[in-house]
């Protein structure tokens, strides 16, 4: 009887160490086999999991998995992934640019997103048309006859400029590219998305010279609106003139010069339409009639005459 007994505990020895090895296993007892006998189910889900990783790796890596449908979620999820020190890293190198690193190159490294830019235009257009209604009442608070009223109409007006101006101007440069690219082949071009997260980021620099044309001096005003356009255009200009300099001389400065002309056009616009001076309303002054005055012995002389 030693025998069979130490052959059973022996049978359990070993399913707990097949147990120990897999903890996802599975234990089953047959009553057909001989009494004592464990048998072990090993569960292989994890194991499939990882082979279908593996394989859409492999598809990955060897092009045959297929990108993402346009009007599918995915697609445009990748544009968005983006995190907050790339967003504020790549916002530092558009307010500080520097003649030896191209913002396309050094901050885009060719993952270029949309969340900067559409949230960057998004404030810009809030901030302008808050700043242009704050300013009106503060030109005008001293005066009694002055009744404020909210301008709701300029946040949209705002919007529209501001979302118009940052895709039709990439949208128009990048067709130029493409033509110019055909035309000679040693000029380069940028991807559409790349075109207008440039000009996203370098609209952000006027969102606080927005905010400080509240400050009613003329000439810090137009100050602040010059170097705002400087820096901006800077970025502009080093981006794109890798681009174009292989170009012929008349057509690179052409374009180098409406691509400045407009974004200086963007901030003069915005300053004559939204900080404008209201005209100053005056109060009409209405005058009594003049009666005549006549002298006492004036009437009885006419009357006796």
């Amino acid at each position: 009887m030693a025998a069979p007994q130490e052959l059973t505990f022996h049978e359990f020895e070993a399913a707990a160490d097949l147990l120990a090895e897999t903890p996802g296993a599975t234990t089953i007892s047959s009553l057909e086999e001989p009494q004592g006998h464990v048998s072990l189910a090993v569960d292989t889900g994890d194991q499939e999991d990882g082979d279908l990783e593996e394989n859409d790796q492999t598809q990955l890596l060897g092009g045959e998995k297929q990108p993402p449908n346009f009007w599918t979620f995915s697609y445009h999820q990748s544009f968005f992934d983006v995190d907050t020190h790339q967003v504020l890293e790549r916002i530092k190198n558009s307010l500080l640019p520097v003649p030896s690193q191209n913002f396309v190159r050094h901050c885009l490294r060719h993952h270029p997103d949309l969340y900067g830019p559409f949230w960057i235009c998004a404030t810009l257009a809030f901030a302008l048309a808050v700043s242009s209604n704050l300013a009106t009442v503060l030109q005008n608070w001293k005066e009694a006859s002055f009744s404020y009223s909210p301008q709701f109409h300029k946040v949209t007006v705002a919007g529209i400029t501001i979302y118009c101006y940052a895709w039709l101007v990439p949208t128009a440069l990048w067709g130029f590219l493409q033509w110019r690219k055909g035309v000679g082949e040693c000029v380069g071009c940028y991807t559409f998305l790349e075109i207008v997260c440039v000009y996203g980021y370098s609209l952000f620099i006027y969102i606080p010279t927005v905010v400080l044309w509240l400050i009613p001096i003329s000439g810090l005003q137009w100050f602040l609106g010059v170097l705002a356009v400087s820096l901006s255009g800077a970025v502009l200009l080093l981006t794109f003139w890798p681009l174009v300099r292989s170009d012929t001389r008349v057509v690179s400065a052409v374009l180098l010069t409406v691509m400045v002309a407009l974004h200086a056009l963007l901030a003069i616009g915005c300053k004559f339409y939204f900080f404008q001076s209201l005209p100053s309303r005056s109060i009409p002054v209405t005058q009594a009639p003049l009666h005549q005055v006549t002298p006492p012995g004036s009437s009885k002389t006419s009357a006796a005459s």
